[in-house]
Parts: C-alpha cells; sequence; structure tokens
C-alpha cells in the first residue's frame, strides 16, 4: 500500500513537471530524440516543431536550421524569412513556409516544397528564448523513386523460358520480386544487389514454365512508391527441330525448281506466239503485194 502511494505521488510529479515544461516531449523518435521524416524526391515534406506547452508561439522566436549553420526559416515575433527577415540560405528561398494559424498552439512546424535529394540532413528547430530552450532534432530523408525495371528474356526451351529484371540506380534499396499475372510471387534465385554512388543495382532471375504474363516488381515501402515492368511469355510444347528445318530447306528448293520450270515454259510459249504472229503478218503482206513471204 505504502509504495503504491510512492508511485501515485511520483507519477503526479511528473506529470506536473511535464505541464510546467521542465520535462521535454519531442514527438515520435528514432529512440535517440531525433523525429525522422521520410519522402519521396519532389513530394513536400513536413518538418514537425510543436512546443511541450502548446502555448502561443504568435510573439515568440524560433530558427530551423540545416546540418548546423544552414539557415533554413527564421521567425521573430511576426518577422521571419519569407516577409523580409534576411540571412535564408539560397537552397529553400522560396520552398519553406510555416502554419501562421497554427502558431497560437505553439506548432511552429514548417514544410518544404518540391524536396530534392541534397534536402536530406539534420534540421534543428530553437526555441533559444525559452526557460529552460526547447530545441528539436528533426532528420530529412529524401529519396529517390525507383526507375523502371528493365525485363530481358535470356533464355528459352520449349517447356521453359528464363527472365532477368535488373533495376538499375536506385537511391533507396527497393523489394524487387518477380509476379505472374494474378500477382502471385514467383520463385526466384538470390537477388544481385550492388552499390555504386549512393545509388542500389539489383538484378532477379526466374524461370518460367507456362505462357502468361510476367511483371518485375519494384517497391519502396518508406516512400510508398511501386513500379513494375511487364512482359509476355509464350511457352510453347511445338518448336523447330533440325528435322523441320531439314525438310523446310528442301520443300523449298523443290517449290524454287517448280516456280523456274513454270517460268522457263511461259517464255518458250510466248516466244512461239511471237513468230506464228510475225509470220501471220509476213504472209498477210505478201498476199497484198507488199513483200515476200518469210520463212
Amino acid at each position: 500500500m505504502f509504495i503504491s502511494l510512492r508511485l501515485a505521488a511520483l507519477c503526479f510529479w511528473v506529470l506536473l513537471l511535464d505541464l510546467c515544461g521542465i520535462i521535454k516531449t519531442l514527438g515520435q523518435s528514432n529512440g535517440s530524440g531525433v523525429v525522422r521524416v521520410v519522402v519521396k524526391e519532389g513530394s513536400d515534406a513536413i518538418l514537425p516543431c510543436s512546443l511541450s506547452t502548446k502555448e502561443n508561439a504568435e510573439s515568440k522566436l524560433f530558427d530551423w536550421k540545416k546540418d548546423g549553420p544552414k539557415e533554413v526559416f527564421f521567425y521573430d515575433a511576426g518577422l521571419h524569412s519569407n516577409n523580409g527577415r534576411p540571412g535564408q540560405d539560397q537552397q529553400f528561398k522560396g520552398r519553406v513556409s510555416h502554419f501562421q494559424d497554427d502558431l497560437k498552439y505553439g506548432n511552429a512546424s514548417i514544410i518544404i516544397r518540391n524536396t530534392k535529394l541534397t534536402d536530406s540532413g539534420d534540421y534543428s528547430c530553437d526555441f533559444p528564448r525559452l526557460q529552460p530552450r526547447q530545441i528539436f532534432h528533426i532528420q530529412l530523408v529524401v529519396v529517390g523513386a525507383s526507375p523502371k525495371p528493365y525485363v530481358t528474356i535470356l533464355d528459352e526451351m520449349k517447356d521453359w523460358a528464363l527472365l532477368q529484371c535488373e533495376v538499375r540506380g536506385a537511391s533507396s534499396k527497393p523489394t524487387v520480386e518477380w509476379q505472374d499475372s494474378a500477382g502471385n510471387k514467383l520463385p526466384a534465385e538470390e537477388p544481385q544487389v550492388s552499390e555504386r554512388g549512393g545509388s542500389f543495382y539489383i538484378t532477379v532471375n526466374t524461370t518460367v514454365k507456362k505462357t502468361d504474363h510476367y511483371r518485375c516488381v519494384a517497391t519502396q515501402e518508406e516512400i510508398k512508391h511501386q513500379i513494375h515492368t511487364e512482359t509476355f511469355v509464350y511457352i510453347g510444347e511445338k518448336r523447330f527441330s533440325s528435322g523441320d528445318v531439314t525438310g523446310c530447306f528442301f520443300g523449298g528448293i523443290i517449290l524454287g525448281a517448280v516456280i523456274v520450270a513454270a517460268v522457263l515454259v511461259l517464255l518458250v510459249a510466248a516466244k512461239f506466239i511471237t513468230v506464228r504472229r510475225n509470220k501471220g503478218a509476213a504472209k498477210e503482206r505478201h498476199e497484198n503485194g507488199e513483200g515476200e513471204i518469210m520463212t
């Protein structure tokens, strides 16, 4: 009973200190007090910063910086980087704004529009004049979307085909898999993964044994991005054998000989008809006293 009363008293004092702003709450973090925000390149990123006391921040000063000294956004009792306050780094000019209507609730979050890979880094939101001072740390990770996979038929026989999928240059490592037309994941060889210049290159092979539409799917869960390439594979029961090729070859020779013979017959017939016509014309001229009959 005595222990329960002491525990209840301790919880009461912790709650009281938190309400007074003596204990700081940084929100959801990765366990080190740093909030991690992951976005897809080209999208907008909201970096959270809110006073633990939720008190009105309209008349306060807060300063956003990146990687230490780089000025991202500065606010001081209504004067800020977007209305004449100097010093903002060129990288962020025209791309950063705050939530004016939410300042009265202690919300000093900012939004960075049209994010670039170079925006990735460590950000801090600092309230230097508060007692005690409050500093929030946010890690922004901007991820480039995986490019469309390349699909190749490496080899094929009458009852199987070997397919290859390549993802070339993804800034965040995607999960790559083969699927059939029903969306079922196919058994595949162990992915071959390499990293060059900060980008991932992944190759996955699979063997299929039936006619179907197959697709290689690349998925980046952290930015909810998925892209695929599809190919059609025909698995036929009958393929050309050497006997088939030989038969076609000799068949082609025979057909060609028949065509040549037919052409020769037509040429001879045409010559014969021409000679007969010439003789007939000469005879007619002779009968009319125009010349002799030629034989």
